[in-house]
């Protein structure tokens, strides 16, 4: 097990470490169930027709089948920097470390920064983000989802925390920034000492709401009620609500809880959510008994909900509103249905687990109350069937067999497995397309589809929206409501983009068939539609550029057509990064954009160049025509 504190390995990788899932023996018989049930890996020509965009789902769209597309695509490439189109220039906003208030010092490369200065700096490793108009300001909020530790503490021996001091400043690397932005000559600039700028931590107060708060299985020995916690980490996407609150998503929070008693069982519930003895290698326990699990057996129970932040109150405290269920939250994509109704979809980013729903008893009008929307509805999971329709299973104490409704949004996971809940391959970003009734999720990889189980021993088949054995590449799932209806219990579904390579591949491999050696990529993880109906895919990848990914060099970003199916590549990140969130000024002629972890493996020195320490950072893209993006 020291192994998982000395090696950088993925959230994922270091999950089934601790709780390894069995190996299936008899995935033929089911591959070719699901190619007799559907004829839907017949060759790769028909593997690609069937993956491009069908007539039922074309004659939907509001727009007409022209090219809307304000950009000449790039080329892939490795190169250790940010590459937009001809017309197009990207300028760093903000890095990690940057200070939020004029008493902080800048940082510095040498030490990192402490514990104290980085509480009062921009945070690490930037993903999902949203920008805010209030009173005339513009405000950004934007995720920490964790931090490198061999970067953050690359000035300690072997890249690991020496000090109580270390742990603390990786702690206050995570959760989420708030900044004031200014536009000053066209440029997009923070505003240091703003009232709006905020850092919010894993020491941060919340409150506890929804049908949750107050059980005793959020119940601990510093909160005795069961509705007020601290802290928010591993913030993955986020989402926005028509009343202009940010909702931020958390992830793989599980990695940061340990057990300093090494003879304790770890129960189903923890083994699910990957809890164990060990962690990620953060070592928060040694700072704070909330994260050893001997000692606060119900912390965990408090952490993988979806956090309701106001950025226009700094002093507001966050809200996790349990009724949309625990997980490993992605992103939190937000619809106003036709009636009124708030629709919020969900995935669970981790191999094999399910896209949730969430539908809000009460109705959404404005300038009325809201608190109540994410606190009372009704939670479902979907079900893919191979014919391309599907449904969504709610999740109750009748169909799942649960105790009550507090235990259901608890354990997840297990309610979506008692139902039957399709698992997929790594349900990432959704997003709704804004021209027409479809919503759209990223179906990021899995290695393990047709090859093991998931957490709960939830078999994997190949077939349906995963249509692939051991998925490298990843594809993109989407379905209509019936009717347009986002609260129907019905769906139609297919396939958008199934990535691939087909310069190495003539199989399933090489993609569907609007890839190609022009615009291919690997792992979609982040999705945005612009108010055009463009879909941005932003990648989180392999950037080898070698073997199964030869050419497709490092993460990127690519605007899809809806109605064309036509995909270009946009953006390419500089080496080892990833490319996730991004988010518009509100005229609309700025996109600001994510770069994660750039440099994670130590071959990067973005964005400052030399011998700097590679720092994750909001790039600003602008066109130099000064036009609208998106």
């Amino acid at each position: 097990m020291s192994s998982i504190n000395d090696t950088e390995v993925s959230f994922d990788d270091f999950d089934e470490i601790i709780n390894p899932r069995p190996e299936e023996t008899d995935f033929d018989r089911v591959v070719e169930a699901s190619i007799s049930r559907r004829g839907f890996l017949g060759g790769a020509l028909a593997f690609g027709s069937f993956a491009m965009l069908n007539s039922t789902f074309l004659s939907t769209s509001a727009k007409t089948a022209e090219d809307r597309f304000a950009f000449e695509a790039i080329t892939a490439n490795s190169n250790d920097a940010v590459t937009v189109p001809t017309g197009y220039k990207a300028d760093v906003l903000i890095r990690w470390g940057d200070p939020l208030w004029s008493d902080v010092p800048e940082f510095d490369d040498a030490t990192r920064g402490t514990a104290a200065s980085q509480a009062r700096a921009f945070g690490d490793n930037t993903d999902g983000m949203e920008v805010f108009s209030h009173e005339g300001k513009t405000l950004l909020i934007v995720n920490n989802e964790y931090t490198n530790r061999k970067i953050i503490w690359g000035n300690r021996e072997g890249g690991k925390a020496a000090n109580d001091d270390d742990i603390a400043k990786g702690m206050n690397a995570h959760g989420i920034s708030v900044v004031e932005l200014e536009n000053k000559d066209g440029s997009w600039h923070p505003v240091k000492d703003s009232p709006y700028n905020r850092r919010i931590t894993p020491e941060s107060e919340m409150e506890l709401t929804g049908p949750a708060a107050g059980h005793a299985l959020l119940k601990t020995a510093i909160d005795e009620t069961g509705t007020r916690s601290l802290g928010t980490w591993n913030n993955c996407g986020n989402g926005q609500t028509p009343w202009g609150t940010y909702l931020t998503c958390e992830e793989n929070f599980n990695g940061y809880f340990s057990s300093s008693d090494e003879n304790i069982e770890i129960s189903p519930e923890l083994k699910r959510y990957g809890i164990g003895k060990k962690d990620w290698g953060y070592g928060w326990a040694k700072i704070d008994d909330r994260f050893d699990i001997s000692k606060a057996p119900n912390e965990p129970n408090r952490a993988g909900y979806i956090v309701e932040i106001d950025p226009r109150d700094p002093n507001s405290t966050p809200k996790k509103r349990t009724a949309l269920g625990r997980f490993k939250h992605e992103n939190a994509e937000c619809v106003v249905n036709k009636d009124g109704h708030i629709v919020v979809y969900m995935g669970d980013d981790e191999r094999g687990e399910f896209m949730y729903r969430f539908v809000s008893k009460g109705i959404y009008a404005p300038g009325a109350e809201t608190d109540s929307l994410l606190n009372e509805g009704t939670l479902s999971v979907a079900k893919f069937n191979e014919d391309g329709t599907g449904e969504w299973l709610e999740l109750t104490p009748e169909t799942t067999g649960m105790a009550s409704e507090a235990e259901i949004v608890v354990y997840a996971r297990m309610a979506g497995s008692k139902v039957g809940a399709t698992t997929m391959d790594r349900p990432e970003w959704i997003a709704a397309n804004p021209t027409a009734d479809e919503v759209y999720c990223a179906l990021t990889n899995n290695k393990n589809r047709g090859i093991k189980t998931n957490a709960g021993g939830d078999e994997t088949p190949v077939g349906g929206p995963n249509p692939r054995e051991a998925n490298k590449y990843g594809q993109i799932v989407r379905w209509q409501p019936k009717d347009g209806d986002h609260t129907a219990k019905d769906f139609d579904w297919d396939l958008f983009v199934i990535a691939g390579n087909p310069n190495i591949h003539q199989d399933d491999r090489a993609g569907s068939k609007n890839v190609n050696a022009d615009n291919m990529f690997n792992s979609p993880d982040g999705l945005k539609f612009d108010t055009n109906g463009l879909l941005w895919i932003q990648t989180d990848g392999n950037y080898s550029n070698a073997k199964d990914f030869e050419g497709q060099g490092n993460n990127q970003m690519l605007a899809g057509d809806p109605v064309t199916g036509e995909i270009r590549r946009f953006l390419v990140g500089p080496k080892e990064c990833e490319v996730t969130g991004a988010t518009w000024s509100p005229d609309r002629r700025t996109m600001f954009v994510g770069i994660q972890h750039p440099g994670e493996r130590g071959d990067s020195h973005w964005p400052n160049g030399g011998d700097s320490v590679p720092r994750s950072a909001i790039i600003a893209v602008t066109r130099e025509d000064g036009g609208i993006i998106g």
